[in-house]
């Protein structure tokens, strides 16, 4: 039996270590913030290349995976170490096909709402993906789909013109885009986590996803290089298909293993969303677009509480889980990716 003299040492000695804990842990979350501020401004460079030159998004992202599937295999080499089992390798071919889809739908809904939307609306998908499974049958609790879904269509603009305003709002048709690749986006995350239990196994069956993405968009980015485009010449911008292939696609994801693995802040997050925001603000201002400050902080902060409702829905039914069955895993996956930070 322990003296109250050791318990206070103790919990004096817990108190130091929540601190060190947090100094140590001061570089990782540093860099999680840079590289989410370079993928926000590739998302910016990427849209501006896009609306300015009016270039193929399919082509635009095709060209940017050559690179990063090459260097992904490079870097990681898959073929070496640790032989891969067919149940490993063939969900992340699959996963390359569903990455695939969501580049495309999200690279055409950043097109056509622009990035605050496009981001927003990725953010409001992963969560939809989550929300999904917890809340199925739940009638009660219908309400948080709907206001996370209505977040894209708030409006930005700080200008007065009301022809202005007009000609911003964005129809659900083309907000239904970026959001169904957000729960895309959220469905390949949860088979990455399923098929890869180590650290550097996961980076392996990556780069075997990204490689197979570009293949599953290469017959895609010639049928819309012969039928689909007007123009088959593609406009070249070294910083637009630079900062998409390194921070866009490379840079992220090693970025949110380290913040998933070692600050466990996953992508579904109030933290994550808040880093994201912080980023947006800032961009928003230095490319000038037409954007209402106190608009977008009062859409964040109803986002980031649906997301914070999400979370502790999915925490209630892992504690009712965990009681009737603790061995059932049916939500692991949707758990996981919504954990409290």
């Amino acid at each position: 039996m322990m003296s109250p003299k050791q318990n206070l040492e103790d919990r004096g000695g817990g108190g130091n270590s929540s601190q060190s804990s947090n100094f140590r842990q001061m570089p990782l979350q540093i860099i999680h913030v840079i590289g989410n501020f370079m993928r926000i401004w590739s998302v910016y460079s990427m849209y501006r290349y896009l609306s300015q030159t009016g270039a193929s998004v399919v082509l635009f992202i095709f060209t940017c995976l050559i690179p990063a599937s090459i260097l992904f295999l490079i870097l990681q080499k898959p073929w070496k170490g640790r032989p891969l089992s067919n149940a490993q390798v063939i969900p992340s071919v699959i996963n390359g096909g569903i990455t695939a889809l969501y580049f495309i739908l999200w690279g055409k809904g950043l097109k056509s709402c622009g990035p605050l939307r496009a981001i927003l609306a990725e953010y409001s998908g992963a969560i939809l993906g989550v929300l999904s499974g917890v809340l199925y049958g739940r009638r009660g609790h219908m309400w948080k789909k709907v206001y996370i879904l209505y977040i894209p269509w708030i409006p930005f603009s700080d200008s007065p013109d009301v022809e202005a305003r007009t000609d911003q709002v964005v129809g659900m048709k083309e907000m239904l885009v970026p959001i169904v690749a957000g729960v895309l986006s959220a469905f390949r995350r949860v088979i990455a986590r399923r098929v890869s239990l180590k650290n550097q196994l996961k980076r392996r069956l990556h780069a075997i996803t990204i490689t197979s993405a570009t293949c599953f968009l290469f017959p895609v980015a010639m049928w819309d290089m012969i039928i689909g485009s007007t123009s088959v010449e593609l406009p070249f911008s070294t910083w637009a298909f630079s900062s998409t292939i390194f921070f866009g696609v490379m840079l992220i994801f090693y970025v949110d293993s380290i913040a998933e693995e070692r600050l466990h802040m996953v992508f579904s997050s109030p933290r994550h969303l808040m880093v994201a925001g912080a980023c947006i603000i800032v961009m928003e201002i230095v490319y000038k677009m037409d954007f209402s400050l106190l608009g977008f902080l009062i859409c964040a902060a109803i986002l980031g509480f649906g997301i914070y409702e999400a979370t502790s829905l999915d925490r209630v039914r892992k504690d009712s889980l965990g009681k009737s069955d603790a061995s059932n895993g049916v939500f692991e996956d949707q758990i996981e990716m919504s954990l409290p930070t």
